[in-house]
């Protein structure tokens, strides 16, 4: 796996149906500790609601876990579950705070409101994709630096770090299916001079 979608950032919506109010938190989460940190940390806020439901879902061990935390069985978390893998996230956790309202949703109305509340928790938190990136670096003299700093934009990198000594050293981020073609053009913008260090891979939104 190249890339993967996942979360932007912690976020959370709410809506209210029925007199029931749904609070629901979503996060980017790397790891299964992560995840239950998550759960623990909302159950914790809202130790008063009626239920706290969730879900999750990691990269890592292609783990999927999810509970209805009191709600009947198949009308909460699975319907959170669903809306992440239709979406197509990994590494990503919800929690749906259920406050009841007095009135009774119905097995179909339970789905539809924690639905729609995943839906409105995803859609805040904002869905982003992380590709495969490598960390490459260049030495070059000050005559051909001018040249380079164009070249890694248009080859799709990222600079990052720019040092100024004897030489340049350029460290820069890149997708590493272009790698390859941004070393092919290094070679012939410098006629073999120069070329490009690969000190790490590691995955990083793009």
């Amino acid at each position: 796996m190249n890339s993967y979608k996942t979360l932007g950032a912690r976020a959370s919506d709410e809506y209210i149906v029925k007199k029931s109010r749904f609070i629901a938190a979503a996060a980017p989460v790397t790891t299964q500790q992560e995840a239950l940190d998550f759960i623990a940390e909302i159950s914790k806020k809202h130790w008063d609601a009626t239920h706290n439901v969730y879900a999750y879902i990691l990269r890592e061990g292609n783990v999927k876990r999810f509970s209805d935390d009191g709600e009947p069985q198949g009308t909460a978390g699975i319907p959170v579950l669903d809306v992440l893998e239709k979406s197509e996230i990994t590494d990503c956790a919800v929690v749906v705070t259920r406050y009841f309202g007095g009135i009774m949703l119905g097995a179909g109305g339970l789905v539809r409101a924690y639905s729609h509340s995943a839906s409105i928790g995803v859609a805040a938190a904002g869905i982003i994709t992380r590709a495969l990136c490598a960390r490459l670096s260049v030495n070059c003299d000050y005559g051909f630096y001018g040249k380079l700093s164009s070249l890694i934009p248009e080859s799709g990198g990222i600079i990052e770090n720019t040092e100024f000594e004897d030489s340049v050293k350029v460290t820069f981020r890149i997708q590493k299916e272009k790698a390859p073609a941004f070393a092919e053009k290094l070679t012939d913008a410098s006629n073999g001079k120069y070329f490009a260090e690969i000190s790490e891979e590691f995955f990083a939104e793009i």
